[in-house]
């Protein structure tokens, strides 16, 4: 066995042997499942905050083809991927065409973010302003062949002034959509700018607002990813929603029950924390699919600590966890992003980071994640002295 002295408070942690996720034989049938995927920096390039990004585009890649050997789908240039907070339009639009090449060989199900985030909010003055940005957006992604989402707009939020103002934008987009798409109702708590969306900072009555839009356009609508991390309210919206739509849940908090559902349905999944623990969820979808329900709680129960301290406030640099756990895995090289996010966690939220990712198991290589933890810890400052524990 492998062991660490970490600073968060718990000392010495000894790692087992690496477990064997072998990844499943198809992809989940009861369920549709995205996970959100991370961009890897390129370590020579010069992603201060600000800069333009600088992506190791073949690392990037290689971590979608990692999701897709575990049967997951791929949601791609949406937070997770720092739209943004560092991601700017030239790399998204080159990020969408090389996602969708890649998906296409390997018949990997890809769903891309559509938003507004090549307009400075500052500058538009009206909706319609809004709703070209969407389209010019939206003909990128739609010309790659990939599936759409529609996110939320910080643009929006800044000048619409009442329910009808959002409604009118997203009825326009989804109009001109060539086929149904995922609208994406991402909370305050991810991006403090979206305050206020739906024209109102009381959550029923954006609900009865949000409701609308998809009881007018069913047709024009495939699912909703709610980003709430309010349980209760999804289960409410799951049930109102017309025949059809589905829930992609987005609460990483809850999503053990939300994905398991209960008499009266249940939530399909499109969420940042499945690219973080991806070999583990392909095998619970897999137990769920058997109609074995305890294996799916057991292995997702480890998972839970993990995912409510990587999304821990400020819950926007949950990002810098989902980066560091492909890093410790072994899923790329360096622990850099674009921006310089690797900054936005401590070393000890990192090292806690640690301890969870390996108590669920998320450590294939232990000596890997051990001497990578190591060289953080002694970049930080921070004295290690505990070596290799003999079994």
């Amino acid at each position: 066995m492998t062991g660490i002295w970490l600073p968060d408070g718990d000392g010495e942690l000894t790692l087992g042997p690496a477990a064997d996720w072998t990844p499943p034989p198809a992809p989940p049938r009861s369920r549709v499942a995205f996970a959100a995927a991370h961009v890897v920096a390129d370590p020579l390039g010069d992603n201060a905050p600000g800069a333009s990004a600088a992506v190791d585009w073949d690392t990037t890649l290689a971590f979608r083809h990692h999701l897709w050997r575990q049967g997951l789908g791929v949601a791609d240039v949406m937070d997770t991927a720092q739209r943004g907070m560092g991601l700017d339009w030239a790399a998204t639009q080159e990020l969408i065409r090389r996602s969708a090449t890649e998906a296409r060989s390997v018949g990997g199900l890809l769903a891309v973010g559509v938003g507004t985030d090549h307009l400075d909010p500052a500058s538009v003055t009206s909706p319609d302003e809004v709703v070209d940005a969407y389209l010019t957006q939206l003909a990128v992604a739609e010309d790659a062949g990939a599936r759409v989402v529609i996110m939320a707009s910080r643009a929006l939020a800044r000048v619409a002034r009442s329910a009808e103002d959002y409604l009118d934008v997203y009825r326009r987009v989804l109009t001109q959509a060539s086929g149904p798409v995922i609208l994406h109702w991402l909370g305050e708590a991810f991006d403090p700018a979206l305050r206020g969306y739906w024209a109102t900072t009381h959550r029923d009555d954006a609900t009865v607002t949000f409701l609308r839009l998809c009881t007018e356009l069913p047709e024009r609508i495939d699912g909703v990813k709610v980003s709430l991390l309010d349980a209760d309210h999804e289960i409410g919206l799951r049930r109102a929603m017309p025949p059809g739509v589905r829930v992609y849940t987005g609460d990483d908090f809850h999503y053990p029950e939300l994905i398991h559902g209960d008499e009266h349905g249940h939530s399909d999944a499109l969420l940042g924390i499945l690219a973080g623990i991806a070999p583990v969820a392909a095998q619970a979808l897999a137990a769920l699919d058997a109609g074995d329900p305890a294996r799916y709680d057991a292995l997702l129960a480890p998972t839970v600590p993990l995912a409510r301290h990587v999304f821990t406030a400020p819950t926007p640099y949950y990002k810098t966890g989902i980066a560091f756990l492909a890093w410790i895995a072994g899923l790329q090289p360096g622990f850099t992003m674009i921006g310089g996010l690797q900054s936005g966690r401590s070393v000890v939220h990192l090292a806690r980071t640690f301890r969870l990712a390996s108590r669920a198991g998320l450590l294939p290589d232990p000596e890997l994640a051990v001497h990578r933890m190591k060289g953080l810890l002694s970049v930080a400052g921070i004295e290690v002295n505990s070596a290799a524990v003999s079994a």
